[in-house]
């Protein structure tokens, strides 16, 4: 059985801030746009040479974490233009969880068609430029 404080409603979306402010405060220290630093690589992009969706994510928050947005826009405008609306979505989540509701990281059918479409426009955009 788990311990009670691990039972309440706002322990996972309290747990995935607290491991998104590690992962950013170990952002802070690297810099991914020079070689040799223990980052994550893209394995779509390592097999393809193609850039998937996400393929500058880790450049761009490394750029919004030191205040250069036009950098970060150029990293990854698609992600960026998210991050409000994923910000806001994780907002009421954990509102809802914090007042003892359930938490669920859900989406409807309709919006995970649309994100999919939306990510496949960009990801063909951005590689034929």
């Amino acid at each position: 059985m788990l311990p009670a404080f691990l039972r309440h409603p706002a322990a996972n979306p309290l747990g995935l801030l607290a491991a998104g402010a590690a992962g950013a405060a170990y952002l802070w220290t690297r810099n991914p746009h020079l070689p040799g630093q223990a980052l994550p690589f893209c394995p779509w992009r390592r097999l393809t040479g193609l850039q998937c969706p996400g393929c500058g994510g880790t450049r761009m928050a490394y750029d919004l974490l030191h205040g250069d947005l036009a950098a970060a826009w150029h990293d990854n405008a698609a992600l960026l233009l998210a991050l409000p609306f994923v910000a806001l979505w994780f907002a009421v989540r954990l509102r809802h969880g914090l007042a003892g509701r359930h938490w669920r990281l859900r989406l409807g059918p309709r919006a995970v068609a649309a994100l999919l479409v939306a990510a496949g426009l960009w990801t063909i955009g951005r590689n034929l430029v």
